[in-house]
């Protein structure tokens, strides 16, 4: 072969690269997302069925199979009952059969560490899922509770996984990185905000996430998704050069079913 057919036969092999598809089913390999406010009025998330549909549909269309909703329960803002939640997944079941989306659904919480959640614990009324009964646990944003360590303690003797959600969030963390490692030896897993490694909460935020991918911190993936309009940010984060880094991570998402 001649150097023009050399170079004819590599100018077409690059425009065949170019034009392969994105396979966009696969974009989400984690498959299971654990972290969402997708039932209508309960919170801070969406209000209404039609905004929970458009972040369902987008979810199956990213390579999401199985969709976790965890709504806030706080004593002071969102008091959510164990019986109200559970019969918020019908909801979202229905909607799911009803427009025939390739997901299943489960509920579980995204509970503040308050007076309310050692109630819960105490009276086992506290939503898990998965085998290893996680339970998604969120910090004050203003400092982490007193004796967090003897928190999680309680949590792993009534038999549950603790998962500290969006830890890259707290900046109260930020300076002190071996606050994080105390929480991971007590045996606290992280999950991350995949917002965070698009810049949604800020410029500091990502890169406290970088720092986390970095350390393989990163237990779980989860997108937070309060409503439609949050979809965009979390798009980019495909082309992000920290997707590449997600990929490294020793992530737990993929194992819930």
């Amino acid at each position: 072969m001649d150097l023009r057919s050399k170079l004819a036969a590599f100018t077409d092999s690059l425009f065949a690269r170019k034009s392969e598809p994105i396979d966009s089913h696969n974009l989400c390999y984690w498959k299971t997302d654990i972290h969402s406010h997708l039932l209508p009025g309960v919170d801070d998330g969406v209000s209404t069925e039609e905004q929970t549909l458009i972040c369902l549909r987008q979810f199956a269309d990213w390579g999401i199979e199985h969709v976790i909703t965890t709504p806030h329960v706080s004593q002071d803002w969102f008091p959510n009952s164990y019986d109200t939640l559970i019969k918020g997944r019908e909801t979202l079941q229905e909607l799911v059969t009803q427009h025939n989306l390739d997901l299943t659904i489960d509920i579980a919480a995204e509970y503040l560490l308050d007076d309310r959640f050692l109630e819960l614990l105490d009276s086992g009324q506290l939503l898990s899922f998965g085998k290893e009964r996680y339970v998604l646990i969120e910090n004050g944003w203003s400092a982490a509770p007193y004796f967090l360590e003897t928190i999680l303690f309680r949590i792993q003797t009534k038999g549950y996984t603790p998962i500290l959600a969006h830890p890259e969030r707290y900046t109260y963390y930020f300076p002190t990185p071996q606050e994080l490692q105390k929480l991971r030896d007590a045996g606290c897993l992280f999950q991350l905000n995949w917002g965070s490694l698009t810049g949604r909460y800020g410029s500091k935020v990502k890169q406290q996430a970088q720092q986390f991918l970095k350390q393989k911190w990163v237990d779980f993936i989860g997108s937070d998704l309060h409503r439609p309009s949050d979809l965009k940010s979390l798009e980019t984060l495909f082309s992000s050069p920290d997707y590449k880094l997600l990929q490294q991570q020793p992530l737990r998402n993929q194992d819930i079913y």
